[in-house]
């Protein structure tokens, strides 16, 4: 009979009956149509209230994989230092989700220094945690549990190459890595999340060696880093191409007590190179800010860039707003000219922020909209999941983008439209809609 992993983080880490549980994940919840091709990513682990909102916001922006490889690290120093399960299944509130035998004994028969063992998972957290927001996304999911200890680069590197041997033998099966870690553990805000940059810093840049070599020399306290050690070196192996940073926060954003905190990082580690929309962006920015130089659009210009629309640049950092401007209708002859004028004015002219600076250009991320040409609504066809809204009161005119996290109903969007452009409530109101399609 296989053997079934009963939940221990149940009830502590995350609500244990079911329609609370998936309640609570649909807070967390943000809607994405274009959805990222995932070989990699970094998910925390902590109690939902505090880290939930980071993992849910990674774990929506991929692809759903038929299998998931879990690493977690071992924090209660039982069984072997390098534990895998290859039978049996996990128990969460949400149902049962199997272990992808054939793909786990593959890493195991691979790998010198892996072993079969249950009892470093029975009481750690690190893998169970990921389990119901990978649920929520694709209830059927299969995984693989793997624990690992401390170690050297050379053993993380064996066995993200087992890892990277395994899935490349498991053709027309999608498989994602899921690195479980949270960063910094009880430090002050500040102290934390300058460490936990610098970390951030070399898993960007795909780099396992300096991240290890960074997370020992300036004692940086990430539990999981072998998990992310040994994800970035599998995901290597696997051709991936390029990562970003989702999104960054810590305990004291849940909390309110920024005295000593834990963070928690959501990255991901993809198999393409960004759209050259949102590089454009990037590159634009980043000459701007460091030489006051600005671009010029790119020789050769994709499909993309030749149409004429509406552009809007959103710049986040740490995974929260930095900026964003844009354009509701064409003003330039195409969009990849409305695409360097508005990553200048949403880096440096957005009226909520001060101008971005040269230390900040390395936690920065884009996306880039380009807009449907509006078409006039009434209420009753609005959808914020779908549709962005114009609102129009005589000269005066606001707009919200579709699709943005903490804007549920129709009603939200029309406020806050009235509320940018300075139309009091009662005021007779010229409504529109429009699509966007989003670069990430």
């Amino acid at each position: 009979m296989a053997m079934i992993r009963q939940p221990i983080a149940s009830g502590r880490f995350y609500p244990d009956a079911a329609g609370s549980l998936r309640s609570l994940i649909e807070t967390f919840v943000e809607e994405v149509e274009d959805k990222i091709d995932a070989i990699g990513i970094v998910s925390p682990h902590a109690g939902y209230i505090y880290s939930g909102a980071v993992a849910a916001s990674v774990i929506a922006r991929i692809e759903p994989a038929d299998t998931y490889i879990i690493l977690g690290p071992n924090h209660t120093g039982m069984g072997k230092p390098f534990s895998i399960m290859t039978v049996g299944s996990w128990q969460t509130p949400l149902g049962e989700v199997s272990i992808d035998s054939a793909l786990a004994q593959n890493i195991l028969a691979t790998s010198k220094y892996l072993q079969e063992d249950r009892t470093a998972h029975q009481g750690e957290h690190s893998i169970e945690v990921q389990l119901p927001l990978l649920q929520y996304f694709r209830p059927d999911l299969k995984i693989v549990p793997i624990i690992l200890a401390v170690a050297t680069l050379d053993i993380y590197r064996e066995i993200g190459a087992s890892i990277a041997q395994a899935i490349k033998e498991a053709p027309g099966k999608k498989v994602v890595i899921v690195a479980s870690s949270d960063m910094s553990h009880y430090e002050p805000q500040e102290a934390a999340s300058a460490k936990d940059r610098r970390a951030i810093e070399e898993i960007l840049k795909m780099d396992e060696a300096a991240l290890l070599d960074r997370v020992i020399r300036e004692r940086i306290s990430m539990c999981g880093y072998a998990p992310v050690v040994t994800m970035l070196a599998a995901a290597r192996a696997l051709g991936a191409r390029s990562a970003e940073l989702v999104r960054y926060q810590t305990s004291g954003d849940a909390s309110g007590d920024y005295s000593s905190v834990v963070g928690y990082a959501g990255v991901i580690v993809r198999r393409t190179e960004m759209s050259p929309l949102v590089k454009l962006a990037k590159d634009t920015v980043e000459a701007y800010v460091k030489e006051r130089r600005i671009n010029k659009p790119p020789e050769e210009l994709t499909p993309e860039m030749k149409e004429r629309a509406g552009v809007f640049v959103s710049i986040k950092k740490d995974g929260q707003l930095r900026g964003c401007i844009g354009t509701f209708e064409p003003s330039r002859p195409n969009v990849a000219e409305e695409i360097i004028v508005n990553a200048i004015s949403a880096a440096t002219r957005d009226p909520r922020f001060l101008p971005i600076t040269p230390q900040e250009l390395e936690r920065l991320s884009y996306s880039v909209d380009v807009l449907t040409s509006p078409e006039p609504a009434v209420f009753a066809e609005l959808d914020p999941k779908k549709y962005g809204v114009i609102v129009e009161c005589g000269w005066r005119r606001g707009l919200l983008l579709p699709d943005l996290e903490g804007v549920n109903t129709p009603q939200e969007q029309i406020d806050i439209c009235c509320q940018k452009a300075g139309i009091s409530p009662g005021e007779q109101l010229k409504l529109s809609k429009f699509q966007v399609k989003r670069y990430r």
